[in-house]
């Protein structure tokens, strides 16, 4: 018999996240559970830790849960393209592996994602619970980003993210690029839909990410994000055979 395609498909970067992905695969497992019908992905971004060994667990345990594993470090960029070229539904939704995040917030996204021009929904974090410089870093940069970009996005940083499946992979590919993702989706046509989430203290392991990840190391990436933007071609065609 045919297997089932799923509703939804549940992408989730994870670099030593050893402790988490098991937890985290309960928690997306409960919040979806006879709403959709879905599959979770992994992407193992080189961990050196225990999390390769934990996955491989979860796998054997449900066929829904699968991980892909990259022979190195690439980027968290570059982890999401992995997941959604693996993944088998038309839509994605994305989590950051560090629990952060509540799948729980995933419905919220699903239900927001109704008008078939939305293209994407992006979670917006309320009541972060981050350090003082991390919250500070991450509003100043998204301020930056707006700012050159008018997309309207308010918290790119935001892991949580539900999208059409063909929409982001006609996306242009750079590092970096799931900062710019609302931008780049208006670039090709789609509204973009935001929903407040809930975040939640990081209770294992530590973070990937400082400063100059948010305010530094981007600079490069918000000017190829410009020029994409500028030079986009939507030519009206009227008539046809």
């Amino acid at each position: 018999m045919a297997e089932t395609m799923p509703d939804l498909s549940v992408v989730v970067p994870v670099y030593n996240e050893a402790g988490n992905v098991a937890p985290l695969a309960d928690e997306v497992r409960t919040s979806l559970e006879g709403r959709l019908a879905w599959e979770l992905i992994f992407v193992d971004d080189g961990s050196s830790d225990g999390t390769p060994a934990e996955l491989a667990a979860l796998a054997a345990r449900d066929s829904r849960v699968r991980s892909v594993r990259h022979k190195g470090n690439f980027g968290q960029s570059a982890a999401i393209l992995t997941g959604v070229r693996a993944a088998h539904a038309a839509l994605v939704a994305t989590l950051d592996g560090d629990m952060q995040n509540d799948p729980a917030d995933i419905m919220k996204l699903h239900a927001a994602l109704s008008d078939a021009r939305t293209g994407m929904v992006s979670g917006m974090r309320v009541n972060r619970h981050d350090t003082w410089l991390r919250r500070i870093s991450s509003r100043i940069a998204n301020r930056v980003r707006n700012r050159a970009l008018g997309d309207g996005a308010v918290d790119t940083g935001c892991g949580l993210k539900l999208f059409r499946r063909d929409a982001f992979l006609a996306l242009p590919r750079f590092d970096h690029m799931h900062r710019f993702l609302p931008a780049l989706m208006q670039r090709d046509g789609w509204q973009v839909g935001y929903v407040a989430v809930s975040h939640r203290p990081r209770a294992r392991g530590v973070s990937k990410y400082g400063m100059f990840d948010r305010l530094g190391v981007g600079i490069v990436d918000l000017l190829g994000a410009m020029w994409l933007r500028r030079r986009t071609l939507r030519p009206s065609v009227e008539g046809g055979e």
